[in-house]
């Protein structure tokens, strides 16, 4: 019966071929389009994750911003304009964006944060809302949940320093090959804290994941168009300072997702510390952020 079996194969295949059929396709590959997966070690990876985040001190950078709110869990989403900003951010933590609506340039929006408390001006709401950066607060309204803290993280990282604990695998398919790097936080027990993705036809940082307690994905930030930022410093082989121009900073337990495309952007300027300084508008409502309510303080109108 086996030889009966592969006969009736060969005789299958034998007849495919001669009624013009086939049980394969070849596709050729221009040279140019041939895809190569460089090779690193874990060591390697890190010291290059590292020499990244250690070349960007901070940054000033007008982008096209557009967030979307809800998704298909939360029952609905909601698709807003896209909106320009102009982005401030420098170590150890501060941040400052303010967006504005298209057309007209007024302003919409206006956050900072410093690592500790954040602020958000809303002229068109005529409210000012304050609060801890650690302050959780789900509100019915996702876009609400943004905060400045979240956008400095995606946009100028935290290095991996000795001692942690770093896991290195590959992952693979029908578009890419990569590089992951796992870094795990100790204590009573072990957890991932954030998960590092490089394509291997460049080895360029392309996906970042931040996880919180128990495995809960706090950010997942996607980045591409990696392009050289000014000129390389002086000294052989030094290289130009590389950005990403374009990133999608997805919250998934903030409900919300942030499209970025940088237009323009300058890296390791001084900035001064006024800079990221927001003061409340006069006759505006201060709201206390992540209190028992959410309610008016009684000193809302300086």
């Amino acid at each position: 019966m086996r030889r009966v079996r592969a006969c009736l194969g060969l005789a299958t295949l034998a007849a495919l071929a001669g009624c013009g059929g086939s049980v394969k396709h070849d596709i050729k590959v221009n040279k140019q389009d041939v895809l190569v997966a460089k090779d690193a070690t874990r060591e390697e990876l890190i010291e290059r994750f590292n020499a990244q985040a250690a070349s960007v001190r901070s940054l000033n950078a007008t982008v096209e911003l557009r967030p979307v709110a809800g998704s298909r869990y939360s029952g609905f989403i909601e698709e807003y304009h896209e909106v320009k900003a102009f982005l401030l951010a420098a170590r150890p933590e501060n941040i400052r964006m303010i967006g504005q609506a298209p057309v007209i340039s007024k302003t919409i929006f206006d956050m900072t944060s410093d690592g500790e408390t954040f602020q958000v001006s809303l002229p068109t709401k005529n409210k000012f809302l304050v609060g801890k950066v650690s302050a959780e607060r789900n509100s019915a309204k996702p876009i609400e949940n943004l905060r400045p803290q979240h956008l400095f993280d995606a946009l100028l990282w935290p290095q991996i320093v000795k001692g942690e604990t770093v896991l290195s695998e590959e992952f693979n398919d029908e578009t890419a090959r990569y590089y992951i790097l796992t870094v795990l936080r100790g204590g009573y027990t072990t957890e991932i804290q954030r998960k590092i993705w490089f394509n291997r036809a460049d080895l360029s940082v392309v996906r970042l994941e931040t996880f919180g307690p128990k495995g809960a994905l706090l950010s997942d930030v996607h980045y591409s168009d990696w392009q050289p930022v000014g000129e390389a410093p002086a000294g052989a082989g030094t290289a130009a300072i590389a950005f990403p121009r374009t990133i999608r900073i997805d919250r998934p337990h903030d409900d919300y997702v942030i499209h970025l495309q940088v237009t323009k952007v300058a890296l390791n300027e001084d900035l001064p510390a006024e800079r990221f300084q927001l003061a409340q508008p006069p006759n505006s409502e201060l709201v206390r952020v992540g209190e028992d309510k959410d309610t008016p303080a009684k000193d809302s109108k300086p």
